[in-house]
């Protein structure tokens, strides 16, 4: 990849939008995986859905679960470190208070 290639990215390419791709393309990859399994079960043989056409199916299904579910995952993971440390932080500072006012006394 070329330099200039590299820089574009770098400055184009957001959190939020990096996000909002994600999402958008786990929607659109559900609604073609329906779509052609509609279409499928109303082309001849009616009633009838060949098995490639699950697998589309499947693989878009298991695209979109891992789009949006490993996101939100790493998400609720990383808030929850976040909000470990700062109660640990909390607690040890509660209790270098209570030693500093015990020896004070």
């Amino acid at each position: 990849m070329s330099l200039i290639l590299r820089e574009i990215i770098a400055t184009t390419m957001t959190k939020d939008r990096k996000d909002t791709i994600t999402v958008w393309s786990a929607i659109s990859m559900l609604a073609f995986g329906v779509v052609l399994t509609i279409a499928a079960f109303c082309l001849p043989p009616i009633g009838e859905i060949h098995d490639s056409v699950l697998w589309v199916l499947g693989q878009s299904l298991i695209y979109a679960g891992g789009a949006l579910g490993i996101a939100n995952y790493a998400k609720a993971s990383a808030r929850e470190a976040v909000e470990e440390q700062v109660r640990m932080f909390k607690t040890t500072k509660e209790v270098a208070n209570d030693t500093e006012t015990t020896e004070d006394s």
